[in-house]
């Protein structure tokens, strides 16, 4: 195997062990999210992963690169972090991993649509036909003029999707002068504080018999992050975006393994549109990739 086709088949492997763990770490929210407030659990996430990531950071750079930030951007980044964390939180309270699964992946549509304002991109008119058509994916699974899945936390996926997607946004922004390691510390520290604040007046004691699922969160929190950057590191966004949506796989098996659930058909149909539009959009961005660097 030469040495480009081995790199891309390492970044294809990493990237799927970080879904693999955001999703048993999302199995893990859920599980908490029975017993405590969403703002406490998404500060949970946040204070159980830090140590790890913060010994990977300090192993790696040291202390230097993570106090010379542009802390503005950084503190965006944590309000958003907690919004989104309290709204996923919320949401998988409510909604089969898959469900939930399935209305976040209109996250990269989002990302492609708002990289126009923000980071003046260009997106021709396929693309924002492939845009419209993974909402309209929202929107059967959102099932609005039925009995069907509009309710507060199938919207708070959406708040959840985009608030990740507004984060995302700033990481492009970020990364242009602060350090990997520098964005995951500082996003895990103002989230464990800033979702801790908000929780505080409400806080729930925690269960001894917590403590283990907090830990595996924090393990599985650290692993995704740090495998999900290396995969980026290693190999083509457009050749490992799509593996995200291995999410729904484990979301699937999840569900029917912990609480014996299974998505029904309109689900599994608006997650399709979704994820077609998301292959369009990525296939086209290699397609430019290709055009602008011969």
């Amino acid at each position: 195997m030469n040495p480009t086709r081995a790199r891309q088949t390492r970044a294809m492997l990493t990237m799927l062990v970080a879904v693999a763990m955001f999703a048993l770490m999302d199995a893990g929210l859920k599980q908490l999210s029975g017993h405590y407030p969403p703002f406490q659990v998404a500060s949970l996430r946040g204070a159980a992963s830090l140590p790890f990531v913060l010994a990977w950071a300090l192993a790696t750079v040291g202390v230097g690169p993570l106090l010379r930030v542009r802390w503005s951007l950084h503190l965006l980044r944590g309000v958003l972090g907690v919004a989104m964390m309290a709204s996923f939180v919320y949401a998988v309270s409510q909604l089969p991993l898959s469900t939930t699964y399935s209305i976040f992946f209109v996250a990269p549509l989002l990302i492609t649509a708002m990289s126009v304002p923000f980071l003046g991109e260009k997106v021709g008119p396929r693309r924002w036909t492939a845009i419209g058509i993974g909402l309209i994916g929202v929107l059967v699974l959102l099932r609005p003029t039925g009995e069907g899945l509009i309710s507060l936390a199938a919207l708070a996926v959406l708040v959840a999707a985009m608030m990740y997607a507004v984060s995302a946004i700033t990481v492009r922004v970020l990364a242009r002068t602060d350090s990997t390691q520098s964005m995951m510390v500082w996003l895990m520290v103002m989230i464990a504080l800033g979702a801790g604040a908000l929780a505080w007046p409400q806080w729930v004691p925690l269960r001894a018999s917590d403590g283990w699922l907090i830990l595996g969160i924090g393990i599985a929190g650290a692993l995704g992050q740090y495998a999900i950057t290396e995969a980026f590191r290693l190999g083509e966004a457009s050749l490992i975006a799509p593996l995200e949506y291995t999410a729904l796989v484990w979301g699937v098996l999840l569900d029917l393994t912990l609480w014996d659930v299974l998505p029904d058909a309109v689900t599994w149909l608006g997650a399709g549109i979704i994820m077609a539009s998301g292959f369009y959009l990525l296939r086209r961005e290699r397609v430019h990739a290709e055009a602008e660097h011969p």
